[in-house]
């Protein structure tokens, strides 16, 4: 269905103002808590398995930044919310198939799991013919190393999955912009040591690629952490949006 979506009960939009609410506070006192601006960090709304109506009755409620990891559903997602007049800047954080990249580039503003050479190129190519403006695009940065799981590897010299090489195939596409990193934290990690680790590598990174601002780590657990080593966006699903099988 790509048409407009179905309007939220106005019980449904107080959840939503509600959850908003409390996640906004949370930012605000994980940014007092590590002397920094809130206006440094941006929520993204993770709408992944909600319907489109929420995503239309957020963007009513001031966010602007909506989230979704898989392309089958954020395509016909993101034309029901273009239908309803709605144009939120959309995050792709997914794991993405290289086939899946022509999709992608036509409605998402920023893809934040680069995790190869190759995927970075399949990404050029598409955005070459498939937007009319640059594609911003994140690193995905493996924290534990681990090359069976997803992630651009740190000092790795693999070719295609090192970080170094993959921010090189992002900065060096006219069709994209590097803008930074994305990281979740290794399952059977804390958050602490998870996000330190991130932090060590975003600063070597930025010192490589001074325009490269954005830190995207966090999430409903975790984001106070996240932000408290520099996150610059976090990725919200659960605490916002509420669990999916409590949805009537």
């Amino acid at each position: 269905m790509t048409g407009r979506p179905d309007p939220v009960r106005p019980e449904r939009r107080a959840e939503l103002a509600a959850g908003l609410a409390v996640v906004r506070t949370r930012i605000a006192d994980a940014c007092v808590a590590a002397g920094r601006d809130p206006a440094e960090v941006t929520m993204i709304a993770v709408t992944k398995t909600y319907p489109a109506g929420d995503a239309v009755a957020l963007a009513g409620l001031g966010v602007g930044d909506l989230g979704e990891n898989r392309d089958q559903e954020a395509a016909p997602k993101a034309a029901e919310v273009a239908a309803a007049g709605v144009t939120p800047r959309w995050h792709f954080i997914g794991q993405l198939q290289r086939n899946k990249a022509r999709s992608v580039v036509r409605y998402a503003d920023v893809v934040h799991s680069v995790d190869s050479v190759r995927l970075a190129r399949a990404l050029a190519t598409a955005a070459e013919s498939g937007r009319d403006r640059p594609l911003e695009a994140l690193v995905q940065v493996s924290i534990d190393g681990d090359p069976d799981r997803g992630g651009a590897l740190p000092g790795s010299a693999d070719p295609d999955r090192g970080l170094d090489p993959v921010a090189g195939a992002l900065a060096g596409a006219g069709a994209l912009r590097l803008a930074g990193l994305m990281a979740v934290a290794p399952l059977g990690w804390e958050p602490e040591r998870a996000f330190a680790r991130l932090a060590e590598v975003a600063a070597a990174f930025r010192a490589r690629h001074p325009a490269a601002t954005v830190l995207s780590a966090g999430m409903s657990g975790d984001l106070e952490v996240a932000i408290g080593y520099g996150a610059t966006h976090v990725r919200v699903g659960s605490a916002l949006l509420g669990m999916r099988s409590t949805l009537r």
